[in-house]
């Protein structure tokens, strides 16, 4: 999961803990030269609301840390824009509403994964076109979001790695979004997972190979 911060402030919270702002806006270049174009959020919200869900609503992106409910979240020119309540009675709920208030803490955040994107065309942006919206978190600004951003992803590579070791080789999609999330085009993700890591794990599997990471790298690596 990637994370991506806006210096925006939400409006003002009232006594049950209902707030509203911006978790994105389109057309701006961020730190990591990328910028969320109109659109971007439009088959996630849809698929959200098939489900009769919405995204999650998190303290600082902690999974372990959910705060309150998101009970609406659209598009408009600006960006994705999003009303929720903060649960009075959760404990960090009513810290981050005292905070809000207090204008302590002003931004929101999200945490999605990347569907599909556009290169960097000459000084431009890298541009993402659409975006599976995970969760929409309140944080606090300034952050320091490459550190945040590549915590996450060294975690994830960190449990790749264990699973190898323990003969739990993740899946071939699995392997394909550990990809993505590193940076690597969804065409060629797509193309790595499904030919060179697909190989290596079957013959893992069939006793082909020795059960040690250096022969299960080296088949990877020869496709």
């Amino acid at each position: 999961m990637k994370t991506k911060d806006f210096s925006l402030k939400i409006k003002e919270v009232s006594e049950d803990g209902t707030f509203e702002g911006y978790g994105s806006v389109f057309g701006v270049r961020d730190s990591y030269n990328e910028s969320v174009e109109p659109g971007a959020f439009v088959a996630s919200l849809v698929k959200h609301k098939r489900e009769g869900t919405f995204p999650l609503m998190l303290w600082q992106h902690d999974p372990w840390s959910p705060i309150g409910v998101w009970e609406d979240m659209a598009e408009d020119k600006k960006g994705l824009w999003g009303k929720g309540r903060l649960l009075s009675g959760v404990q960090k709920a009513d810290e981050a509403r005292i905070l809000l208030k207090a204008g302590a803490i002003q931004g929101l955040s999200i945490g999605y994964r990347e569907v599909d994107t556009m290169p960097a065309e000459g000084s431009g942006p890298r541009k993402l076109i659409e975006l599976d919206l995970l969760e929409v978190s309140i944080v606090s600004f300034p952050a320091n979001r490459r550190a945040r951003v590549e915590s996450v992803k060294s975690e994830r590579m960190e449990e790749f790695a264990r699973r190898l070791r323990d003969g739990e080789p993740p899946t071939i999609k699995e392997f394909e979004d550990i990809l993505r999330d590193a940076g690597v085009p969804k065409a060629m993700a797509v193309q790595i997972a499904s030919v060179g890591y697909a190989k290596a794990i079957r013959s893992e599997s069939e006793g082909e190979k020795a059960n040690d990471s250096t022969a299960f790298m080296q088949a990877l690596l020869r496709g």
